[in-house]
């Protein structure tokens, strides 16, 4: 049960390496059309999809609790698509979804600034001005959405397994590395021990997403917590019935063992 994230700059020529990659391995390809299908059956309309996916917020409250929600809701996508095992996960901050998951091979594909601007104008016939323009809001776009989501600078090479510069490596060659890399017998024996941890992630991000959902829950200060199946709360609410309802929707969760209220009440 191999897991590859790919992490990809416009332009810089990602897009045929990640479908080769899927094609070749024969494995799951979770990208936008995956989540579009799946987007139903997790109460999210394609209108909130075009608004909410890879985007940051908007820092209005209101309306950011509900980018949050249906943000929890794709990610919720990409982590049972990632249980089943066998796929690779098309940006969506898929890496930064399975921390601590040894069985992940996190690719990262970049290409220089102006290499990258060139090919877009080309690919898309569009003036190199306009394309300059795009390439650079994308740029800041994502960034943006990693640093608030997950407090990580998008950029730094430490975060990865594999950096490929697509303007010294060729797509063939690109294809072959991931693949021997995914071959790896270290790979392979971690995979066994990580469905119960992306179990757990699972499991979490269900609290997340009733949480957000539920209006017993007015702010959503306390923390969740979960292993092997059991669920800590901690953290404040501010009142008893928040502490009630936040209770209440972590036990209602599949999968849940336990759940143990470490929560405190905090009036002002």
């Amino acid at each position: 049960m191999a897991i590859i994230t790919f992490s990809r700059e416009m332009g810089s020529g990602g897009i045929p390496i990640v479908h080769q990659v899927a094609e070749e391995l024969g494995y799951t390809l979770v990208d936008g059309d995956i989540i579009k299908n799946a987007a139903k059956d997790h109460d999210l309309s394609q209108e909130a999809l075009q608004q909410i996916d890879e985007k940051p917020p908007a820092f209005v409250e209101d309306l950011d609790r509900q980018i949050e929600l249906g943000m929890c809701r794709i990610q919720l996508i990409v982590l049972e698509q990632a249980l089943k095992g066998d796929v690779v996960i098309y940006g969506r901050g898929g890496q930064d979804l399975l921390p601590n998951i040894s069985s992940v091979l996190r690719v990262r594909v970049i290409a220089p600034f102006e290499e990258r601007v060139e090919r877009w104008a080309q690919r898309e016939w569009i003036d190199p001005e306009l394309a300059r323009s795009l390439v650079r809001k994308s740029d800041q776009q994502r960034a943006g959405f990693i640093k608030y989501y997950f407090d990580r600078d998008w950029n730094d090479p430490i975060e990865y397994d594999m950096m490929i510069n697509t303007t010294r490596m060729s797509e063939r060659m690109a294809v072959k590395l991931i693949k021997q890399a995914v071959d790896s017998p270290c790979l392979a024996e971690k995979a066994a021990t990580c469905n119960d941890k992306i179990k757990d992630l699972i499991i979490q991000k269900k609290i997340q997403i009733a949480r957000l959902d539920d209006q017993r829950i007015k702010d959503i200060w306390f923390n969740i917590e979960v292993k092997d199946s059991c669920v800590v709360l901690s953290g404040h609410v501010y009142s008893e019935a928040e502490r009630a309802a936040a209770i209440d929707i972590a036990e209602k969760v599949e999968w849940v063992d336990t759940v143990t209220d470490n929560l405190k009440v905090v009036n002002y």
